[in-house]
């Protein structure tokens, strides 16, 4: 199976999950979630940082410090995690052609307009999708 080589959004549900399920009193260490996400620290809170700053999460420091939850898991979509991670960054990884190549120019055109569609397409599937129907296992297929 090919694997994607952005994987914040998948690790954002991942960790927005895993803080929806912890029913412990205490935040979650990054080190913690990338444990569970088998990702670096790091890469834990460079891909929380959006998050914290639209409200979705908070982190607390110090020694008993960590991450938790800042909204309810079933006001958290999808398409919401989707929008702060991809931002208008192009789904179909589009590249520069030469601009001097009229076919290039077409290729490009063509290739943006969809881009703009499927990158619709997919917020409003995700947008159906919650934090909370992740955890609970309630995402099927069409």
């Amino acid at each position: 199976m090919a694997r994607s080589k952005n994987t914040q959004f998948a690790v954002a549900v991942h960790v927005l999950t895993y803080l929806a399920g912890d029913t412990g009193e205490h935040p979650v260490s990054s080190e913690e979630l990338s444990t569970s996400t088998n990702t670096n620290p790091v890469y834990i809170r460079r891909v929380l940082g959006p998050l914290r700053e639209a409200g979705l999460v908070r982190s607390r420091p110090g020694v008993h410090g960590g991450w938790e939850l800042a909204a309810a898991a079933h006001d958290i979509t999808l398409a919401t995690v989707w929008h702060l991670l991809q931002g208008t960054d192009p789904v179909l990884g589009l590249h520069g052609p030469d601009p001097a190549c009229a076919v290039g120019r077409g290729v490009q055109e063509s290739l943006t307009a969809l881009d703009r569609a499927v990158a619709g397409a997919v917020a409003t599937e995700l947008e159906k999708v919650t934090v909370h129907d992740v955890l609970a296992g309630k995402v099927t297929s069409p």
